[in-house]
């Protein structure tokens, strides 16, 4: 269904044709957009990394300092001309996979502690620039270049190359090892799979604020299955080899030590298992295999570890000069501990900043001893400045604010940094504030001095071709946050709509939000096709406390597609135009497993899916993300049964279409291949749509354009359309 010609909407059909080229062509809007900000001590300098247009695929590293924006470092600039960088190093690849980043050049960086220098890899090369004057100036390694970090006061910078912890002078003097890998599976300085896909902790080492010593992780994957990753269409290139611990299999060996800049080493001594509070359950494995955060301030290193069933955590204090540990903090839950990105911290004071519940179902924080009131969902810790604790979270579930908490302030509460509804975070550094807001009308970034505008960082991303226009919707019981998108040119009573469903739905990540971003975009952009989009945040997803967000503890997806019909019917009931006789869902991870599954055990509301990158095996998962939730396969196989489509391919009687990337290493093709080879073998037709060359995250112009495409066809075919 289009927009009849003779009305004004049809104008904007020439806008809704090139969304799809533009959606692929600005990498899903990301292109334009300023990210990892870093604020000196004292507030005055910023930097950060963007590319110069929402369509320039490379990064410059840019400093904002009185006032005004200056690019550092252009790897397409002088300087760089004459050094054209290779591919990056597998290790590097690897971890911009992790991260998915969307562009090339200058894609991450570290800075000193004053934020004088700031020191990235170009295709293993290491590079350095100062902030105040000067260009960028290539450092001779020796070999390619993973991850390099400055010391605080700026003399070494660390790097890791070929396995091993390396450091060389600023001047490109003095490369020496610090550890050497004892085994081709042994690495110094990174992290493994688990830890940056899963547990979100992507470094491997942290200096120490004297700039002696580092706190540096030895990874032992010698016990990790192997996964090979072929490119079909390339057939004499090699498979890409990932050590890949799937649920139920054995995890890497991670062990950390303290490094001397001499080369001296002292194994830091980490608890072997939980002891007394440890909840029981079906499946309890007490092993602390898991190393979820780690840093090292002035009070000495501090580290959290967590077992194996993920029902304990442990935060510790290391002793610098023995490697022995001090249990400082515990947190059990008979699910699972939840971990609050950016935290442990400490205050200047040594006060302890962890994840606490102060009352009711809310996940807070407590803040040396004092707790975030009930009812302020806490996410995530951005950090601390000026004895006062910044974080985001909110009370509303569809917002995200950033807050400040001071420290040892009687009677003074958590205050609100951000002022209009989105979805905001930040930056600190002395009484600077880098306020990064998402907003239903854009993105902005506002430098604060002392709580005061003083400036703004330009974003650069294109506007969406399509202009959203969601209907803010609470349904049912469970008053479940939706957005409902309907045609512009579309009027109360003009006709049926065929409905498509577009959620993820699933742990860890929320997409009904105040904020215009490129999920929304392409969500109105299906509805100008003539359907009525719903995307509903249901049980399981964050911000809505812990039962909430735990209630998928065992069932993945019983009460995840509960809700989806539920807001479903009260969507319809409120807006009569909503045709369920035609309905469809489509999805991508999470929400493609979440589509399938909605046709295979309820055709009776649902039409139609297309099911992209969709995990249809649990067992293929990985160990922390799947065990979390359905426990170990072989004590509580039942839940892998239950969770997996395999065993329901011969009840499929709708129109599905499968999508995946070959290339993914996080989603194995492996998933859909097997649930194909399950429906073949049932007899059942489906559609299966290889895309090669991709992974997880689709990148490629050509590709992210015409999967749009096919979608959209696919489904219109499906619901007779």
């Amino acid at each position: 269904m289009t927009p009849p010609f003779d009305t004004p909407a049809a104008a904007s059909t020439t806008a809704v044709e090139r969304f799809p080229l533009q959606f692929a062509r600005t990498r899903r809007f990301s292109l334009g957009v300023p990210r990892q900000f870093t604020v000196s001590p004292d507030g005055e300098r910023v930097l950060f990394v963007r590319t110069t247009s929402g369509t320039d695929p490379v990064s410059r590293l840019w400093l904002y300092e009185d006032g005004a924006e200056r690019m550092l470092a252009d790897p397409l600039g002088p300087g760089f001309a004459d050094d054209v960088p290779g591919e990056a190093p597998p290790e590097e690849a690897a971890r911009r996979e992790r991260a998915r980043v969307t562009s090339s050049g200058v894609v991450s960086y570290a800075a000193d502690a004053s934020v004088r220098l700031a020191v990235f890899a170009l295709g293993g090369v290491l590079w350095a620039v100062r902030t105040d004057g000067g260009a960028p100036r290539r450092i001779a390694t020796a070999g390619p270049v993973v991850d390099p970090r400055p010391s605080p006061d700026g003399s070494l910078i660390a790097y890791v190359s070929g396995g091993a912890l390396r450091t060389v002078r600023v001047d490109g003097t003095g490369d020496r090892p610090l550890a050497e890998p004892e085994g081709e599976q042994v690495t110094y300085g990174l992290s493994d799979y688990v830890s940056q896909e899963s547990i979100g902790r992507s470094r491997g080492y942290w200096w120490s604020p004297r700039g002696d010593a580092l706190l540096v992780a030895r990874v032992d994957t010698a016990e990790v299955r192997r996964r090979y990753i072929a490119d079909p269409s390339d057939p004499e290139r090699p498979p890409r080899v990932v050590a890949y611990p799937a649920a139920g299999t054995a995890n890497a060996k991670v062990s950390l030590h303290l490094v001397g800049v001499g080369g001296e080493r002292t194994g830091v001594r980490l608890p072997a298992e939980a002891g007394e509070g440890h909840p029981e359950g079906a499946w309890t494995d007490r092993a602390f295999e898991y190393v979820v955060a780690a840093g090292w301030d002035r009070h000495g290193p501090l580290v959290s570890v967590q077992t194996r069933d993920q029902r304990s955590v442990y935060v510790l204090e290391v002793d610098e000069a023995s490697g022995a540990t001090r249990t400082v903090h515990r947190t059990h839950d008979p699910a699972w501990v939840a971990l609050r990105p950016g935290t442990p911290s400490r205050l200047g004071s040594g006060a302890l900043v962890v994840p606490a519940r102060p009352g009711g179902d809310t996940q807070g924080l407590d803040i040396g001893g004092t707790t975030t009131p009930p009812g302020l969902e806490v996410r995530e810790v951005i950090g601390t400045a000026g004895g006062r604790v910044f974080f985001t979270g909110g009370e509303e579930p569809t917002e995200i604010h950033v807050w400040s908490h001071a420290c040892g302030a009687p009677g003074e509460g958590p205050v609100r940094v951000s002022g209009t509804p989105g979805v905001h975070t930040a930056a600190v550094g002395g009484p600077t504030v880098v306020l990064d807001s998402r907003t239903p009308d854009g993105h902005t970034v506002t430098v604060l001095r002392d709580g005061v505008p003083a400036g703004r960082i330009s974003v650069m991303a294109e506007t969406p071709l399509v202009i959203p226009r969601p209907l803010a919707l609470s349904l049912g019981d469970r008053e479940l946050r939706s957005r409902l998108y309907l045609p512009s040119w579309h009027r109360p009573g003009d006709g049926p709509l065929p409905v498509l469903l577009s959620p993820y739905a699933g742990h860890g990540m929320q997409i009904v939000l105040e904020v215009r971003t490129w999920w929304v975009a392409v969500a109105q952009w299906f509805a100008e096709q003539g359907f009525a989009v719903l995307v509903t945040d249901g049980r399981g997803t964050p911000g809505r406390g812990e039962a909430w967000e735990k209630s998928v503890y065992g069932d993945r997806l019983t009460a995840v597609l509960e809700d989806q019909i539920d807001a479903l019917r009260a969507a319809a009931a409120r807006h009569p135009d909503l045709d369920l006789t035609r309905v469809a869902m489509r999805g991508w991870s999470f929400s493609g497993y979440l589509a399938a599954a909605a046709v295979l055990r309820h055709p009776e509301v649902f039409h139609a899916a297309v099911a992209g990158a969709a995990p249809a095996d649990r067992r293929l998962y990985d160990t922390h993300w799947e065990e979390r939730f359905l426990g170990h396969p072989d004590v509580q196989p039942g839940n892998y049964a239950r969770n997996s489509l395999l065993d329901e391919a011969a009840g499929l009687t709708r129109p599905l279409m499968l999508v995946h990337g070959l290339a993914d290493d996080n989603v194995a093709v492996a998933h859909t291949l097997r649930f194909s080879a399950a429906l073949l073998a049932a007899g059942r037709p489906h559609t299966v749509l290889p895309l090669s060359g991709a992974g997880h995250l689709v990148g490629q112009e050509r590709t992210a354009s015409g999967l749009l495409l096919l979608e959209l066809d696919f489904l219109r075919k499906s619901l007779g359309l």
